[in-house]
């Protein structure tokens, strides 16, 4: 007589999905931002699927979410990929107090997008200063907000451009140490990767998290989880390149966004948190800064 599958418990696939659900401290948001046409959404597919689309078809807002397993840890990336467009001035606003990190992209032959991406840069930190300073009741400049952010210049494959390399490299030194320029082309996967493991260094985050630095895990429809098991603890004891080696990542499929209303308790949340980091240090002092966990370079804390 043969033996029939056994399917697991209820209670063995509840605990299977709580084990793959991130804690809030490892759950992060990246916004896209940047002019329509820059390649934002090249950047994305580049990202997360390792692929490019001729054609161009203009974003409204499209949410994507990755998920991974880094040192026995399971950390989540939400990424917001925005309209270029700004039809919902509102809209944007709460994507600039929901992010955490970002990623604001110009076309190296475009001016008015580099024009267009510091104009964005001034936005998201005008906005996060004044949500801060309505949350403490204050007006006291928070001169020590930073948040992580890279500059990116797209189609650098272009023959004709109209800004410099030097140009942009000059402006992110102008301002703070989470601020850096980045020059990729999405079209030819030219430093992709390298704009992702800059920005996870800048926000201190696993360098793991950056696309060539885990394996990708391919996703299995009818499974409670999507991210395998994590290794037993003696794995511990192995060598970082085996352990980096051991870091694996999955694409989730059909995320929905979050509603307006939860964006709002996010945004509450985080603007709590940066009210009550900066009341306790005077104008001026690195508050939201911290060393880095595997790099020398000073790391933005995510809030």
């Amino acid at each position: 007589m043969l033996a029939m599958p056994v399917s697991p418990s209820p209670a063995s696939t509840s605990s299977q999905e709580d084990a793959c659900k991130p804690p809030p401290r490892n759950c992060y948001r990246l916004v896209m931002l940047g002019s329509a046409r820059v390649g934002k959404t090249a950047i994305v597919a580049r990202f997360l699927f390792n692929k490019f689309e001729e054609s161009y078809t203009p974003t409204i807002e499209d949410f994507h979410r990755k998920l991974y397993r880094i040192r026995g840890e399971v950390h989540q990336l939400d990424l917001l990929d925005t309209s270029g467009n700004h039809p919902f001035p509102a809209m944007r606003r709460l994507s600039f107090l929901t992010g955490d990190l970002f990623v604001v992209v110009f076309s190296m032959d475009c001016r008015e997008s580099f024009e267009e991406a510091i104009r964005l840069r001034e936005a998201i930190l005008e906005t996060k200063v004044s949500a801060t300073q309505s949350a403490t009741k204050s007006r006291r400049a928070h001169y020590s907000l930073k948040v992580p952010m890279v500059i990116v210049g797209n189609k650098c494959d272009k023959d004709v451009k109209t800004v410099t390399v030097e140009e942009a490299e000059q402006y992110c030194v102008s301002q703070d140490e989470c601020c850096i320029f980045v020059e990729v082309s999405a079209k030819r996967n030219y430093h992709v990767d390298e704009l992702f493991y800059q920005l996870f260094v800048v926000a201190g985050l696993p360098l793991e998290m950056a696309p060539n630095h885990h394996r990708k895990v391919p996703l299995t429809f009818g499974s409670p989880t999507m991210l395998p098991p994590s290794q037993p603890r003696h794995k511990a004891t192995l060598s970082i390149k085996r352990r980096l080696s051991d870091a694996c990542g999955v694409v989730a499929p059909n995320v929905r966004r979050p509603s307006i209303r939860t964006d709002l308790m996010i945004m509450r949340t985080k603007t709590c948190s940066l009210a009550a980091g900066n009341e306790n240090n005077t104008p001026g002092s690195r508050i939201t800064l911290r060393t880095g966990r595997t790099e020398s370079r000073k790391a933005c804390s995510i809030q």
